[in-house]
């Protein structure tokens, strides 16, 4: 039996999503370890596709594996192989698909800082801002020029031919300009914040300028601490300063409405996962109940 607060909640979600003119969705980290895809914890599925790599070297998450310090190229390669081979084969998330449906008659904008392509599987590409980079795409590690390259031909070619924990040198991808080691175009000391990275920017920002005195919805899915300068400090701001402007924030561990805010605001302390999915069952739109 759900509590009434909860359900006070999930009505409040649904009246401000109805009410919205337009939505904008803030997903991070917790949004795809609601849907059973978490990098930083060692869990059943990251044993299943990394585990070769786990028992050799320590190797604890997902994410931390991207940043160990392998002795070879050919080491770290086979290691993002996977990793990427990981990320296009993974299916879309149920919270992903629930919030589909939530958002199918809005007018809405999702931006995120996940890299792993979740939203891109069940979005329309021009309706997705990936602000922190994008596993599909590699880049110079040298930065020598404003380009990135889907990957998807030479990561499969990388991951047919991983030996152990190894790739053959002669697989390693290297950039087409100036011969150096291509690198994911995923936040690290070398990404290329090029015409590529303004572009999603630009989408998400003239957005934004069309929508800023419309009733707009700022929707926060499991935006923690690590990093709120990207989604959660913004979201806060423009929820101050724009009159018709609302904030639900559902995480949890890191939901929080700051006090300036309050009155313009709703922190969701639940599973994401449950929270969309009892939305869509309140709407109507569904009649599975997977939870208690």
């Amino acid at each position: 039996m759900l509590s009434q607060p909860y359900q006070d909640n999930v009505t409040t979600l649904l009246e401000k999503i109805e009410e919205a003119e337009a939505v904008v969705v803030g997903g991070a980290a917790g949004m795809s370890s609601a849907a059973g895809y978490n990098w930083y914890r060692t869990d059943e599925l990251f044993m299943k596709y990394f585990g070769e790599f786990a028992d050799k070297y320590d190797i604890e998450s997902i994410f931390y594996g991207f940043y160990y310090r392998f002795e070879t190229r050919e080491e770290r390669w086979a290691y993002i192989a996977t990793l990427i081979k990981f990320v296009y084969d993974s299916d879309a998330g149920q919270p992903y698909l629930d919030l589909f449906q939530l958002l199918q008659d809005k007018d809405y904008f999702i931006v995120t800082t996940n890299q792993d392509t979740q939203f891109s599987k069940v979005f329309p590409k021009e309706k997705v801002s990936a602000i922190q980079g994008d596993w599909r795409y590699f880049q110079c590690s040298d930065c020598c020029h404003d380009q990135v390259y889907l990957n998807k031909e030479q990561v499969e070619n990388m991951y047919r031919n991983i030996e152990g924990t190894r790739i053959p040198t002669e697989l390693i991808p290297t950039c087409p300009k100036c011969g150096q080691d291509m690198e994911p175009w995923v936040r690290s000391r070398v990404f290329l914040e090029g015409s590529f990275f303004r572009s999603e920017l630009y989408k998400f920002q003239a957005y934004l300028m069309k929508n800023k005195y419309n009733k707009i919805l700022f929707l926060e899915l499991g935006v923690g601490m690590m990093t709120p300068m990207f989604i959660k400090e913004p979201f806060w701001e423009m929820t101050y300063s724009l009159p018709n402007a609302h904030y639900i924030t559902i995480n949890p561990k890191d939901a929080v409405v700051p006090r300036d805010i309050e009155k313009k605001g709703l922190a969701i302390k639940e599973d994401i996962a449950h929270v969309l999915q009892e939305a869509l069952i309140m709407r109507g739109k569904t009649g599975r109940i997977v939870y208690q």
